[in-house]
């Protein structure tokens, strides 16, 4: 069994190839999905699609790259959307929410103001609803943490986590856990490579981050949730183990990351 823990599912790249593509990773051995929302205009449709595929559950939240044209109302919607969702078994979670350093108009007032201020207050709502979190965290690390420090949540995972060897163990502290995907099966990506191989095995999960961040022989083509297995056998041998080890390491630490997949009943 295998988890992809972050894929846009949802993703206009796909076109109406979404049911197929979750099915042909069910058939790869992937047997969860999480979709994450990016905004509030796909918070029904991860929803609605999760309920159309048998192996996928949903997060939603508002992405920090979709923070320049959300408003406070948006963050109304969520959270009422939020409170509907609690009684909905595939909800996993607060996600995906964070902060986007990479992107130069994001680092520069009033955006990173504004990013900061959306990503605290769904801090809040996860806290609230005791709920874990889908991080983005590119670039912006250290100010994440500083926030998590601030406004305890229970847990989650750092997705696409490419940060130093103390920044990992600062989340891992908070009880968070590190999503790992297609940028690890590049020789070159010597950080991300030794992060995977040296962190505690107890902390990493496996994402794709479909349709982005395709592994080294997809790319320059897109991500699909059926490469999770491979990706998986990069970090066995980066890591000298067997295949089946690492798939039921990395689905024990999604489920322990994702407590509402347990009761969802997908993948068992």
């Amino acid at each position: 069994m295998w988890v992809d823990t972050h894929c846009h599912l949802d993703a206009g790249e796909f076109g109406d190839r979404s049911a197929s593509l979750a099915d042909e990773a069910a058939q790869a051995g992937v047997r969860v999905i999480v979709i994450p929302a990016i905004a509030r205009v796909n918070f029904s449709e991860v929803a609605q699609l999760a309920r159309r595929v048998g192996n996928a559950v949903y997060a939603l939240g508002i992405h920090p790259l979709y923070v320049p044209t959300a408003s406070e109302g948006d963050l109304v919607s969520l959270r009422e959307a939020v409170g509907a969702a609690m009684a909905d078994p595939l909800f996993v979670g607060i996600g995906e929410i964070g902060l986007d350093f990479f992107v130069p108009a994001l680092k520069e007032p009033p955006l990173r103001e504004k990013q900061e201020f959306f990503f605290a207050e769904q801090l809040k709502l996860a806290r609230e609803f005791d709920l874990p979190v889908l991080l983005h965290v590119r670039r912006s690390q250290d100010i994440i943490l500083k926030y998590l420090r601030r406004i305890r949540v229970p847990g989650g995972i750092a997705h696409a986590f490419n940060g130093s060897f103390q920044q990992a163990e600062t989340f891992i502290e908070l009880g968070l856990h590190l999503g790992f995907g297609g940028a690890m099966t590049f020789p070159r990506s010597l950080q991300i490579r030794r992060l995977a191989a040296e962190l505690p095995l107890s902390s990493i999960v496996l994402e794709t981050d479909a349709p982005d961040i395709s592994p080294a022989w997809r790319h320059p083509d897109i991500n699909t949730p059926d490469q999770i297995p491979r990706i998986g056998e990069v970090l066995a041998g980066l890591r000298s183990l067997p295949p089946q080890e690492i798939a039921a390491a990395t689905s024990a630490n999604a489920r322990a990351a994702l407590p509402r997949l347990v009761a969802s009943g997908v993948g068992h």
